[in-house]
């Protein structure tokens, strides 16, 4: 049951394409999997492009901040704290723009936000409970971003590479390499950091407990 006499714990999960910061996100969801939680990824919250051509939609830089619509993340994030359902957009990788169907989403006791530019927008910052940026040397996010595109979203290897070089590369270190200085965390090689994910997951537990949550006290109580 979820307590409504308090705020959930909202966690922002960071980092460049490829890094493994889906992988962080999602192995706190499993650890936390008994408690009521979620995970909001700003890859929802593209522009709505539908208005323009399929060659102008193909030409649109997703590595900058403009290409995110932070307006409607950030109000939706507001309505989850306030215990109000949401829908939220689904992004269709194929037209490139914004699907028109959306997810019925319930607000949780503990939101993960995860996404490339979370913390460049203050507005979202301030709304963090805990802020992670998960570090991964260049080449490796780029080998992690060709077997994605590849296999998931059927993008050509000349594609991938091109687009990488014009764009991904140059405004991972312009916009979300900067954002490092505002995280509470950094950590290094996503996924495979075991050890900062049950720090991050142990620091979750202490957060909804201090605010009163007894459902996580009697959870932890009870695997003790």
């Amino acid at each position: 049951m979820v307590n409504h006499k308090t705020r959930p714990v909202v966690i922002g999960i960071t980092g460049g394409s490829g890094s493994g910061k889906t992988t962080v996100a999602r192995k706190i969801f499993d650890q936390l999997s008994n408690y009521s939680i979620t995970i909001i990824q700003q890859d929802s919250y593209y522009n709505d492009q539908a208005d323009m051509k399929m060659a102008d939609r193909k030409k649109v830089n997703y590595d900058h901040p403009m290409a995110f619509d932070f307006d409607l993340l950030i109000k939706q994030l507001k309505q989850l704290l306030q215990y109000e359902p949401i829908e939220k957009p689904v992004y269709d990788y194929g037209q490139f723009t914004r699907s028109q169907q959306t997810i019925h989403q319930e607000p949780r006791e503990v939101i993960i936000l995860e996404g490339i530019l979370i913390l460049d927008d203050k507005r979202l910052r301030d709304l963090m409970d805990i802020k992670v940026f998960v570090d991964t040397d260049d080449d490796i996010r780029l080998i992690r971003r060709i077997e994605r595109d590849t296999k998931e979203r059927g993008r050509s290897l000349d594609n991938i590479i091109h687009q990488y070089l014009m764009t991904v590369k140059p405004m991972y270190h312009q916009f979300v390499e900067p954002t490092k200085r505002y995280a509470d965390l950094i950590v290094p090689e996503g996924g495979e950091n075991q050890v900062a994910i049950d720090l991050l997951t142990t620091k979750m537990r202490s957060i909804l407990m201090r605010r009163g949550n007894k459902e996580i006290k009697n959870n932890l109580d009870s695997t003790i």
